[in-house]
């Protein structure tokens, strides 16, 4: 009878393609995702009117059909249980597929990995997303018959399918690649199968189907093993019962194959031969026969037969059950095989476990014992026969914690495992071995105690070792990171102390002929001031001086072992309450450079371990305080550059008040580039002038002082803002392209209370106004010196009296968890509260100085954490009063230097400085200066006169000739009316205006202005 849906002969080489649904075309792919659940009602209409006289395959091929058609499988297979064979499930329907790939999936263990047998042992539905051959069984490889020509990821799902009785089935489809079923698919298989179990459960067990039996009949194909059941090598004969008549046939006289058997027993029927079946035996053998002739299926035992000289023999009986065309059972075939060598063999293994050393026990299915050996009853602590007791229920047992949970889960997956598991006393150890076998699961018992404490052993060095390891893993680090002498102090006195149990730490360093205490852990200032005097004493000999002309570690146990050896110590150990000390030297290259004493609260003798370890650190601790003695120099030097580049201290002038603040970003010898500085200029202006270097180190400092000293330089030429940032780009372009810097340039006028600036890069001033409010200066920063393309633009902003200017760099408002923005926000927030909490009068340079550091220290993180330079100016405006400043105009006449002359004593005299001396020089110096523009000059004259830092005189025209001083010769009439005004006044100069040009002079004053 053919359970295929198609020719059973059909062995085509791959499986036929059928398209996706999301490949199929639109019409149809919308009828179906809108009425999926009435398409499904419909299939299982159909189902349901299948006649109920029908056969059972083909009311099974029949609901495959349709579950394969509607979930659009490549095909589908059924696989159901065994009667005769425990533990084995049979293909007995299959559709869609050719042979080549139902062939290895003709028997399949029940507890393989396959998913038709887990489906069927959990009740479950698996999914598997690349089809793969089922678990071997006795006899039989399914690997071997596996066609090669598969594609790639082709899905196996399984539903579990019940059968007769409690053993269930399952019902496979397998999918094309790339396509896994959805909800509403499962749900329809789901109730196929159930639909299924309902007619099976009503005619019971199927016979294999025809492809197992006619794959039985022929024997192995030509990639096939043997029959599950024939055992290879031992002879057998084949023999056939007729249910109907009773006669018993084989292919082989009987006594050929069981020697000293009755040869006439066969001419007996059936009956003749269960006379000489063991009356032991026969029971089981007659139900054995009796359930496969009623299952239809096949079926194995073993019994012993009676010998014509009164003695047994045990033979393995195997058959299986041959029905009509109607199901009903009409003969058994089987073979017959001498099995008392196998049988002997298992009572000596059976001896063997018996006795064998470690424990052995076998349970069947229901978890009871079937057999265990003397090792597992001394193990269990079991008294008297334990045959049959359910293996929870025995005390040693319970007391492994989880054993019942790994055997269940054992059993479950099919596969072997093993674990250690604690002893019922609490100190042994034990490896369970649990493996899974058809009648249910053996267990290996090793006794591990040994091993463990070895391992134990082994464990406890490999984990001081690690311990060691890391400790000094750690320690090297963090005197790698270290960089100055107390650096290097806290990180042998963090990683060393606590692992030793240390209760103090003292380094000592070298300087000359004598030492000193670098640094200590754990003793009063008033122990290590002590030390330094011992040592500072002379020639008395002591323990570290010892160990470094020795050059190695001394150890000293206890006070009375130190005395001993240095008796002249006696006050150093009563000071130091120290119980065992560890001095260990510290050289490089040769050269004693100190000492680490390490102290112990008790007496101490330390080990080999410990020492070695020690005597490793020493020379990773001496190259770390090397180091840091070299950084110490190497600090010293960059920070008296970095000093000496800045200003020293920023000028007093009546027109501003200023205070600065700068923060390198780190320790060290990386010493940044920000500058600051405030730089007086004519008519009693000021500058101010901050800048930053990109990058830290000595190249960065060197740039920064040659762009400080620039900037004054070309501040004395009297060029506006956009000019000197022009001048400054040029001088860094020049120095390469890797140098960039940042600058901003203003210069403040106390008579109009302008202030006029320019900027390359630089981060916009803030400004507090006198009311409170703060905001930034208005300004579009050209790019960076170095990448900028001049002109630079100038901008002019009013400021109000007493205004607070606030000029930084970058890094002062910058920082990895805050961007400039924020930072920026953050200091107008500080200027606002800091402002308002100021006194009415104007700010003196101490206040100034005391919101410098409130501000840096609430916008720079911790000094250590500090990623750039950081510079703060603040410059507090005090405007020129009217009173200070007189102007008038002159005519472009000789009669001019006159005019001016009077006008000078006039204004003096108002001035309350009417000192003789200082006004002929005044009058002097403004008749060349009148002088000189009536000569040489053109356009409109005036006269401005300034009491400010000093005494200023201005004379301007609209000319841009500017005068020079030059050598005259005897013989010259003119040319030394300069060299008069240089040699009269403190200061003159040139600078040009908006229409023209000023000469103006600088007179210090007899006293303070009023």
């Amino acid at each position: 009878m053919n359970t295929r849906d198609g020719d059973p002969d059909n062995t085509g080489p791959s499986i036929p393609h059928v398209p996706h649904p999301l490949h199929q075309p639109q019409g149809l792919r919308t009828m179906q995702a809108v009425r999926p659940m009435e398409r499904h009602r419909m299939r299982m209409l159909l189902l349901d009117a299948v006649d109920e006289d029908r056969r059972d395959v083909d009311v099974l091929l029949t609901a495959l059909q349709q579950a394969v058609a509607e979930v659009h499988g490549l095909g589908g297979m059924v696989h159901l249980p065994g009667g005769g064979m425990s533990g084995i499930l049979y293909l007995v329907a299959d559709s869609g597929l050719p042979e080549s790939v139902t062939r290895p999936w003709l028997i399949i263990p029940a507890r393989g990995a396959a998913p038709p047998s887990r489906a069927a042992r959990n009740d479950t539905i698996t999914w598997q997303p690349d089809l793969a051959p089922p678990d071997p069984v006795p006899g039989r490889d399914p690997s071997s018959l596996w066609p090669s020509e598969l594609p790639v990821g082709i899905g196996h799902l399984a539903v579990p399918l019940a059968g007769g009785g409690w053993r269930r089935g399952a019902l496979s489809v397998l999918f094309a690649p790339g396509t896994e079923p959805g909800a509403a698919e499962l749900a329809f298989l789901n109730e196929v199968a159930a639909w299924m179990s309902v007619r099976l459960r009503s005619s019971g067990i199927l016979n294999p189907s025809p492809t197992l039996l006619r794959a039985l009949d022929n024997g192995p194909g030509p990639q096939e093993a043997g029959s599950p059941w024939d055992a290879e090598g031992v002879p057998a004969i084949t023999y056939t019962w007729d249910l109907r008549t009773g006669e018993l046939t084989s292919d082989l006289p009987v006594e050929e194959i069981l020697a000293g058997i009755d040869p006439e027993v066969m001419s007996g029927g059936i009956e003749a031969w269960a006379e000489l079946i063991h009356p032991d035996d026969l029971p089981g053998a007659v139900a054995g026969f009796d359930t496969g002739i009623q299952l239809r299926g096949g079926f194995e035992n073993e019994y012993r037969i009676r010998r014509q000289d009164g003695t047994y023999v045990w033979i393995e009986a195997s058959a299986r059950t041959i029905t009509d065309e109607e199901g009903t059972p009409v003969k058994v075939i089987g073979s017959l095989r001498d099995s008392s060598e196998t049988h002997a063999a298992a009572e000596s293994v059976g001896r063997a476990l018996r006795h064998m050393s470690d424990g052995f026990v076998s349970l069947d299915t229901d978890w009871r014992i079937g057999f265990l050996n003397q090792a597992a009853e001394r193990l269990f602590g079991a008294a008297g026969d334990v045959a049959g007791t359910l293996l929870w229920n025995i005390p040693a047992v319970r007391a492994v914690p989880g054993l019942e949970e790994r055997c269940r889960a054992t059993v479950a997956e099919g596969q072997p495992g093993g674990s250690d598991v604690p002893g019922p006393d609490g100190t042994s150890w034990y490896h369970l071995r649990l493996v899974p076998v058809p009648e249910g699961l053996t267990l290996y018992i090793t006794d591990t105690t040994e091993r463990h404490l070895r391992e134990a052993e082994r464990a406890a060095a490999e984990r001081a070792g690690a311990e060691r390891a890391a400790l000094v893993q750690r320690i090297t680090r963090e005197l790698a990171e270290a960089v100055t002498a107390q650096d290097v102090m806290t990180a042998v006195a963090d990683g060393v102390m606590t692992p030793l149990g240390a209760t103090g730490l003292i380094i000592v360093g070298v300087v000359g002929d004598r030492m000193t205490v670098v640094g200590s852990r754990g003793h009063s200032e008033h122990f290590t001031r002590l030390l330094n005097a011992q040592w500072t004493a002379g020639d008395n000999a002591d323990p570290v001086g010892d160990a470094l002309k020795a050059r190695a570690p001394l150890y000293i146990s206890s006070p009375e072992e130190f005395l001993k050896r240095y008796p002249e110590t006696e006050i150093v150990v009563r000071e130091s309450g120290t119980q065992a000390w560890a001095i260990l030297p510290l050289a490089v290259s040769g050269r004693g450079i100190g000492a680490a004493v390490i102290c112990f609260g008790r007496p101490r003798v330390l080990d080999d371990d410990e020492r070695t370890l020690l005597t490793a650190l020493s020379g990773l601790v001496a190259q770390a305080l090397e180091r840091a003695g070299l950084y110490d120099e190497a600090t010293t030097r960059a920070r008296t550059l970095q000093r000496s580049l800045l200003p020293q201290a920023l000028p007093k002038l009546p027109e501003v008040t200023a205070a600065a603040r700068y923060q390198p970003a780190k320790q060290g010898a990386d010493v940044g580039g920000d500058w600051y500085d405030v730089i007086p200029l004519s008519a009693a202006r000021v500058a101010f002038v901050i800048g930053d270097v990109m990058g830290h180190g000595m190249a960065e400092a060197a740039t920064m002082g040659a762009l400080r000293t620039a900037v004054r330089t070309l501040s004395e030429l009297e060029l506006p803002p956009d000019e000197i940032l022009g001048h400054l780009n040029d001088i860094v372009g020049e120095l390469g392209t890797d140098a960039f810097a940042t600058c901003l340039y203003g210069i403040y006028d106390p008579v109009t209370r302008r202030l006029s600036y320019a900027s390359a890069g630089q981060p916009p001033p803030a400004v507090a106004h006198p009311d409170g409010t703060v905001t930034f200066l208005s300004m579009t920063p050209d790019p960076p010196l170095g990448v900028a393309a001049p002109p630079f633009e100038t901008r002019e902003t009013l400021l109000p009296a007493e205004s607070l200017l606030a000029l930084y760099s970058d890094g002062l408002v910058e920082s990895k968890d805050r961007d400039v923005t924020t930072g920026m926000n953050r200091l107008a927030e500080l200027l606002f509260e800091s402002v308002n909490a100021m006194p009415t009068s104007p700010a003196d340079a101490s206040d100034l100085d005391a919101l410098c550091a409130g501000l840096t220290s609430a916008l720079l993180p911790d000094h250590g954490e500090l990623v750039d330079d950081a510079a703060l100016l603040l410059v507090r405006t005090h405007p020129l009063d009217a009173e200070n400043v007189a102007e008038w105009p002159l005519p472009e006449d000789p009669v001019a230097a006159g005019q001016a002359r009077e006008l000078v004593r006039a204004q003096l005299t108002d001035w309350d400085l009417a000192d003789e001396d200082l006004m002929m020089t005044t009058e002097l110096l403004v008749s060349e200066l009148v002088g000189n523009v009536v000569r040489h000059a053109v356009g409109p004259m005036r006269l401005r006169m300034l009491r400010s830092r000093a005494l200023i005189c201005e004379v301007s025209d609209a000319s841009l000739t500017t005068p020079h001083i030059r050598h005259t010769s005897a013989t010259d009439e003119g040319g030394r009316g300069l060299q008069l005004i240089s040699a009269l006044c403190q200061r003159w100069g040139t600078r040009h205006t908006r229409t023209g040009k000023a000469i103006w002079t600088e007179q210090p004053l007899p006293s303070a202005p009023v």
